[in-house]
């Protein structure tokens, strides 16, 4: 959201809708108290004290004044005032009043937002609107298309995010250059809200959570746990062709450990509170590295022994908000893909290159192709010594140029404990989800002073290297829902086909050809319900199952299956046996669609 997009000419546009629309809103309820409005990603909003809840109507009334507005063509005109004035032209509406005073301070931006350096005060007139802005703007309303403008929804907000301030009304809305990215954007609303895996979770029996159990922690039902674990088996088969060692460690440890890492100091917002045990305190792990770090520590090692790599699959547990919970997304227990590298300076630059490579492999085996990294460098305040940051961050920017992957610099941007890459992927509708991350840690292997022989005969300090790969098999399989939209690739289907036969007469036979393809290694269901076949496959449709095979009389005469895609493609007939040599090809082909 930062720096390009702040620049574009989409943010000045949805900055100077967001004033249309406040105006808009303040000429219906005159009395009413504005607070903020910035441009957001895809659109913006506007926070309002206002007499009544706002209704649709009022929506589509506020939206059809800010065409007119548009269509006046009035200039956006910026001033710089002192908070003397400000106070005056704001004189009516406290929540400028207060923002003012923080901009006298210096201490926040006009949006209420801390800054280190104390800006200036500016507001932006256009037609009849003021307000306290920096913008940019666009040159005036006219600017804006009237028909490429929408008011999407109402939603409530506590102002300044603080739960004991007054709550506000927050109108959001979205801007596009035109009509038609307009069109697109709602059309991929809309596709969203389809592909939503809260939704098809539900529809396809895949995971739940259950008010009982917590909020936050996932049951995995049947079939989202066949998914998961094909997915798991898939990974863990890589990890062994590729060197890892595996290693599995507790879900609690004691205080002494998460002080000595600095969590307790650093992340303790983040863990539950500790259990006592024979008058020690132990806490649920919300991390998995301290662990690997003791099972390195467990001997002496030389550098004979490096590159170490050891995975896991480890759930940890971690305090989020209820109102940050989302599904899959955010959740209090998570099963993190873990991999920690331990190796020498001199191994640094091509374990990095071995662990990206690995990192995009993987990504691209489950469909996800569009990857964008993210390189995010020494920030001002940092641990370990700057030579190996600078060795650090030179090995990641290389090995990202030498396989061609776009990335951007977030200079400054990475942890106080080293460099890192974050891999993004974006999914079929084009949103972005963060799944990777590669992450140098120079803190930890300071804290438990973990050290290796080297040729010299004198122990030295290896480099630590953290890697999730799929972020979490929670967050993960989220973003696989709603990149296929519950439309599984064959591979990872929780049932690969669906026999259909039409009538009782039939069934022997479709059990026959069940047990046959279920030897072979397919994952098969037998829909053998007194219902019509039609029923029967649009039930298979709706439960997005790769394939259909409906058997009849002329099926069982020739020892064939008649075959339907689930995309309602008609195969045809075929031998039993050229559809099992068909569908195993898709699965090792790891064939999408």
């Amino acid at each position: 959201m930062a720096g390009n997009y702040e620049e574009s000419k989409l943010y000045k546009l949805r900055h100077s809708a967001a004033h249309v629309m406040a105006q808009a809103v303040l000429e219906k309820f005159p009395e009413g108290k504005v607070a903020i409005g910035p441009p957001v990603e895809d659109g913006f909003y506007y926070d309002f004290d206002l007499p009544r809840p706002l209704t649709p109507e009022d929506l589509e009334e506020v939206e059809s004044r800010m065409r007119e507005i548009i269509k006046n063509d009035s200039e956006f005109v910026r001033e710089k005032v002192s908070a003397e004035e400000a106070r005056q032209i704001f004189a009516d509406q406290p929540y400028k009043l207060e923002l003012i005073q923080g901009l006298e301070e210096g201490d926040v931006d006009e949006h209420g937002n801390p800054v280190e350096e104390k800006p200036d005060i500016t507001i932006y007139k256009s037609d009849a609107f003021v307000d306290l802005c920096r913008g940019p703007h666009l040159e005036s309303t006219g600017k804006i298309h009237p028909k490429a403008i929408k008011l999407m929804n109402v939603a409530g907000a506590y102002w300044r995010g603080d739960e004991h301030n007054p709550m506000l009304q927050r109108i959001y809305g979205t801007a596009w250059l035109s009509p038609k990215e307009l069109k697109q954007y709602l059309w991929r609303l809309e596709e969203a809200k389809k592909r939503d895996h809260r939704k098809l979770g539900r529809e396809l029996d895949l995971f739940s959570v259950s008010d009982d159990v917590g909020a936050g922690l996932i049951l995995w039902h049947p079939r989202g746990a066949m998914i998961r674990y094909i997915a798991e088996r898939f990974w863990e088969d890589e990890h062994v062709k590729h060197g890892y060692d595996f290693v599995y460690t507790p879900h609690i440890g004691k205080a002494k450990l998460w002080q000595t890492s600095g969590h307790l100091d650093f992340f303790a917002e983040n863990m539950y509170a500790p259990i006592e045990i024979e008058d020690q305190q132990y806490y649920l792990k919300p991390m998995n590295c301290p662990f690997h770090v003791q099972i390195y520590k467990s001997d002496i090692r030389s550098y004979r022994d490096l590159p170490m790599r050891y995975a896991e699959k480890g759930t940890v547990y971690r305090y989020e908000r209820s109102g940050v919970l989302h599904g899959l997304m955010r959740v209090r227990g998570l099963t993190q893909d873990d991999a920690h590298h331990f190796c020498a300076p001199s191994q640094m630059p091509k374990e990095i290159d071995f662990v990206l490579t690995f990192s995009l492999n993987i990504l691209r085996a489950f469909g996800f192709s569009d990857i964008k990294a993210y390189l995010s460098t020494r920030p001002e305040k940092a641990a370990g010594e700057l030579e190996r940051w600078d060795r650090a961050e030179a090995a990641l920017e290389d090995t990202l140029k030498r396989l061609a992957l776009p990335y951007e610099v977030d200079a400054g941007g990475g942890a106080f404990y080293g460099p890192k890459i974050d891999l993004k992927v974006n999914d079929a509708l084009g949103r972005e989800w963060q799944l990777s991350t590669i992450q140098f840690d120079f803190n930890l292997p300071d804290r438990f002073d973990m050290t290796y022989i080297e040729e010299d005969g004198q122990p030295h300090r290896p480099y630590m290297i953290h890697r999730a790969l799929l972020g979490s098999m929670e967050r993960f399989f989220g973003t696989l829902i709603e990149h296929y939209g519950g439309a599984f690739p064959i591979w990872l289907s929780p049932v690969q086909a669906v026999i259909i036969p039409i009538a009782d007469r039939h069934v022997e036979y479709a059990a026959n050809i069940a047990d046959q393809l279920k030897d072979a290694g397919l994952r098969v269901e037998l829909d053998d319900r007194n219902d019509r076949m039609n029923a029967k496959i649009r039930d298979a449709e709706k439960q997005k199952v790769p394939f259909m095979l409906v058997v009849g009389d002329r099926e069982m005469e020739e020892n064939a299956v008649d075959i339907r895609r689930r995309s309602g493609e008609r195969l045809g007939s075929m031998m039993v046996d050229d559809f099992l040599a068909l569908a195993l090809q898709e699965v090792e082909d790891k064939v999408v669609g």
